[in-house]
């Protein structure tokens, strides 16, 4: 797993990234379709715009000694309808505001349980995590330049690991991943087909971002929906 300092460094470069991206784009472009079936890029931005402020609620919470619980603080369309520069400053300060948070944090607080909206329970340091896999697949999703060959291969070799530890657990029916950039194989399930290639391409996959066509001779399953839930964290 990423250390807590790798993962702040990672979403801090991946949130800035993010920023820069939507501030190019034009009112045109923001209402123009993403790449997820039924999205504007306004509704992608809106929607991590919206994550990152439960993200902080999480992580103002974890120095008090009550489970915190994060929610979103109003509906995602909501704030895709609002202005272009209104809706890229609200990312950037929400982006800004949640590394400010996460950089105060000391261990002890990044190992307290937290619980999400969705009812996912995990400690305060899997934030981090959630909020870099956040960016870095909204920000491919939006279809604006950045795919998935972009994503830091840090982040890609850690989202594999979390990714397939819980469809180990979900008896997902492929028999093993390897990730050849990485000299890495997962054993996944006692029987099936083995998916091989590059880690990003993997994680695309698994991620339902890209076909598994490249991955191996023999047909492979259709991922659940991802993001799963942690197995143990």
């Amino acid at each position: 797993m990423l250390s807590t300092t790798q993962a702040i460094d990672l979403a801090e470069e991946s949130a800035g990234r993010f920023v820069t991206a939507v501030g190019r784009l034009g009112e045109e472009e923001l209402r123009a379709p993403a790449l997820l079936p039924g999205w504007t890029r306004a509704d992608g931005i809106a929607h991590v715009a919206q994550a990152l402020g439960a993200y902080v609620r999480i992580v103002s919470g974890v120095s008090g000694s009550e489970r915190i619980t994060a929610a979103y603080r109003r509906p995602v369309e909501d704030t895709a309808a609002l202005p272009g520069p209104d809706l890229v400053r609200e990312l950037r300060e929400g982006a800004e505001e949640f590394v400010a948070l996460a950089r105060s944090l000391s261990a002890g607080q990044w190992k307290r349980e937290v619980t999400s909206a969705g009812g996912w329970q995990h400690t305060a340091h899997y934030t981090l995590l959630r909020c870099l896999r956040e960016l870095e697949t909204h920000h491919t999703d939006l279809g604006i330049g950045y795919g998935h060959d972009n994503w830091p291969l840090p982040y890609a070799h850690w989202a594999l690991d979390d990714t397939l530890t819980t469809l180990r657990t979900r008896e997902f029916p492929v028999a093993a991943v390897q990730a050849t950039d990485l000299s890495v194989r997962w054993k996944v399930a006692p029987h099936g087909p083995e998916a091989t290639g590059p880690s990003r391409l993997l994680l695309a996959w698994l991620a339902g971002r890209a076909p598994a066509r490249e991955l191996g001779p023999d047909p492979l399953p259709s991922p659940p929906p991802w993001p799963q839930p942690p197995a143990q964290v």
